[in-house]
């Protein structure tokens, strides 16, 4: 992969402007945030890559309203000068409620929601293009999932706890598998299957997905004359080497090419 190209889950504030909140109160169950991205008009040509981050979007880009999967490798995607994104972020565990399937259908998938809810979603994408600014656009695609919410089951909250426990220790799948067994009361086997069914994969990738995320929260947040390998230990990397295998693996770049890449 040519590690030159940039990725907007490390880059997107540096590629035109990016920004999140929160969504309508309404909708906190179902979804964790907004968020917004505008692609600066005049941008070299190429594709970008997407890190994955554990979640699933709803993305309204191009006239067009689509889901964009949760992913467990990078994910390249062609995006023109001047391209405005929307995005809701799906709760752990709500995708499958709102779609009727199952995560791994969707993964590393960029699927147009037409393929769900048919004419509906044809006639949405058309009114919430009429919005004359993203947080225009971003209202409209609320308030249509607000006057569905009332139909949709929350979300699974075996999900929410895999989730929140991996995120908290991302270190050592082990523990947290034993740990969230004796909590939701179910074997290893069947956190994993419910891990699958809400992120598309099991437990040990998941902690892959977050760990290398909170890699690049550290190193956001400290001095630049913070080492690698002292970011891998704060992350909880087992070592230097480890972090490098494992940026490889997520984003087809060296840890030094993406810690040089961020905004």
């Amino acid at each position: 992969m040519d590690t030159s190209r940039l990725m907007p889950s490390v880059l997107c504030r540096a590629l035109g402007a990016y920004w999140e909140r929160d969504p309508h109160p309404a909708l906190a169950a179902h979804f964790a945030r907004t968020w917004f991205h505008v692609r600066p008009t005049v941008v070299v040509a190429g594709s970008v890559d997407v890190v994955p981050d554990g979640y699933a979007d709803i993305q309204w880009i191009n006239g067009v309203l689509r889901i964009a999967g949760p992913d467990r490798t990078v994910n390249a995607e062609e995006l023109s000068a001047g391209t405005i994104i929307v995005g809701l972020r799906f709760q752990p565990g709500a995708l499958g409620r709102w779609l009727g399937t199952k995560a791994p259908e969707l993964v590393n998938g960029r699927v147009a929601l037409e393929a769900f809810w048919g004419a509906e979603a044809r006639r949405l994408a058309a009114f919430v293009s009429e919005g004359r600014s993203p947080e225009a656009i971003a209202q409209r695609v609320e308030g249509a999932l607000v006057a569905r919410v009332s139909r949709v089951k929350a979300p699974d909250p075996a999900a929410s706890a895999i989730f929140r426990a991996i995120r908290a220790d991302p270190c050592d799948p082990i523990e947290v598998t034993r740990h969230l067994c004796e909590s939701l009361g179910m074997s290893a086997r069947t956190v994993r299957r419910r891990a699958l069914e809400a992120f598309g994969y099991g437990p040990k990738t998941l902690q892959r997905i977050l760990r290398f995320q909170r890699f690049l929260r550290a190193a956001r947040a400290m001095p630049p004359t913070k080492s690698l390998a002292e970011l891998a230990m704060v992350a909880g990397y087992a070592d230097q080497a480890h972090l490098s295998r494992e940026a490889r693996q997520l984003t087809g770049m060296t840890p030094a090419t993406v810690v040089a890449h961020l905004p």
